[in-house]
């Protein structure tokens, strides 16, 4: 009879967890831009839906697109700041967040820039025409100033979104280019 023996190996699984140093003052930078782009641009789209319901016509459909793509942009935040507190933040998920934002964003502004700056009919032309082409400010408690006035709100909020807008794809390439660093632990 043939004894036979068995070896046991005994395997020791380590857990090895990488820690990633964020640039703090650059993240807090990157995050309070962003939430105050995102947040503006938020209130922005939704103010120019009311006026839209409220003067009964159309609502394009990049009013809709950029409510949605500066709310996904506000989730992201509130989740990194999660993952932050947590200690968690991989740049893996914040390279995937963020081009993926900066893509819903490069579109957003494209568009926005034609309706903006756009061949015929577009919202700055409108803005010189009927706002500050008119020879100045109206003055005075009557509805013409008022109108004015509203009309100049809606010019300046269009350009403050573009602004806005604009910002925000540059901050989120930086982002993306940031988590990539601190990946390759280059910061």
């Amino acid at each position: 009879m043939v004894s036979t023996s068995d070896t046991m190996t005994d395997e020791i699984l380590q857990r090895v967890q990488t820690k990633y140093h964020w640039p703090h003052l650059q993240l807090n930078l990157w995050i309070l831009i962003m939430l105050i782009g995102s947040a503006t641009i938020l209130g922005i789209f939704s103010y120019f839906i009311t006026v839209q319901q409220q003067l009964h016509v159309g609502i394009p459909w990049y009013f809709p697109y950029w409510i949605t793509t500066s709310a996904l942009a506000l989730f992201f935040i509130l989740l990194m700041l999660y993952l932050i507190s947590q200690r968690q933040l991989l740049p893996g998920i914040v390279i995937m967040g963020s081009f993926i934002l900066f893509i819903l964003w490069i579109v957003g502004l494209i568009v926005i820039s034609i309706q903006l700056w756009g061949p015929s009919g577009s919202v700055n032309g409108n803005c010189q025409l009927y706002v500050t082409g008119r020879g100045g400010e109206n003055r005075g408690a009557n509805t013409q100033t008022l109108a004015w006035l509203e009309q100049n709100s809606i010019c300046q909020s269009w350009t403050a979104a573009w602004a806005f807008e604009l910002v925000g794809c540059v901050f989120l390439l930086w982002l993306m280019i940031m988590a990539y660093q601190v990946f390759r632990d280059d910061i």
